[in-house]
């Protein structure tokens, strides 16, 4: 693979990955959308679905990583490390792109929920959505910040930073030792499908703390973007959470790789 073809095929998929994955929280939370309050189980098969479809498009071109968590723990793998800034230079981008398709497609979503005096506070707001209002902006997050990245629902560092490097760990275990093609650098044709049902089942079972980030690039850009988007009340970014997403995958992702050397390789 060349360096354009793995830039190219990098951010096409990443952009796909979080305009579907990012889509679907945007369709459960906002408050004019047609899918509000469908719940996790929606979240957890739309993220998997975005992971299938934005793998198979991509593959073909870059292997279809689509997470610096997955490029490290290859590059730990196999020892190569030649091509990694080139994949993480896509994803991010990709990243960037994709969440702001998410804000393009609920245009209207964003601005009715965001100007919606129960939902932001402010005159005639109840009182208990007003509570919930003033909470969060004393957390750093904004009232759709959960449509472009993660945050826990208790804030510990120690803990939210264990269950990343756990559910990544889960992921990139199973990514080297069932989802690789052939070559061993990327995600194979079975190998996106398993990738996709795994990343499934960790948002059901290991989503709830964090809402399981396990990819920086699916965190760390749409919060950019979020912080960048004119959007009217939108709140904080959440910044000081924001190491934890980061942090967390690349050191589950790090620990994968060395269990599958020392044990599968």
């Amino acid at each position: 693979m060349s360096s354009s073809d793995i830039f190219i095929g990098e951010t096409i998929g990443t952009a796909i990955l979080i305009l579907l994955g990012g889509g679907v929280c945007a369709a459960v939370t906002l408050k004019a959308s047609k899918s509000r309050n469908a719940g996790w189980l929606a979240i957890a098969f739309g993220w998997g679905f975005a992971v299938m479809t934005a793998v198979y498009i991509s593959a073909p071109l870059s292997g279809a990583h689509l997470n610096p968590a997955v490029t490290v723990g290859i590059a730990f793998k196999d020892g190569r490390w030649n091509d990694v800034p080139v994949y993480l230079a896509g994803q991010f981008l990709g990243a960037m792109i994709g969440a702001t398709l998410v804000w393009a497609a609920y245009y209207g979503q964003f601005h009715a929920h965001l100007t919606d005096r129960e939902i932001v506070g402010g005159p005639g707001a109840q009182k208990t959505s007003a509570a919930k209002a003033v909470e969060a902006r004393e957390k750093g997050a904004g009232p759709v910040l959960g449509v472009f990245s993660t945050g826990p629902e208790v804030r510990n560092a120690a803990q939210n930073l264990t269950t990343e490097i756990i559910g990544t760990f889960v992921l990139l275990l199973a990514v080297l030792t069932q989802g690789l093609n052939g070559e061993g650098n990327g995600l194979g044709t079975l190998g996106g499908l398993i990738t996709a049902l795994v990343v499934v089942s960790i948002g059901l079972s290991l989503g709830g703390p964090t809402g399981y980030a396990i990819n920086p690039a699916r965190d760390l850009g749409p919060r950019v973007v979020h912080a960048l988007l004119p959007l009217p009340n939108k709140g904080g970014s959440d910044w000081t959470y924001a190491w934890v997403p980061v942090v967390g995958p690349l050191i589950g992702g790090a620990a994968a790789a060395g269990v599958y050397n020392l044990a599968f390789a």
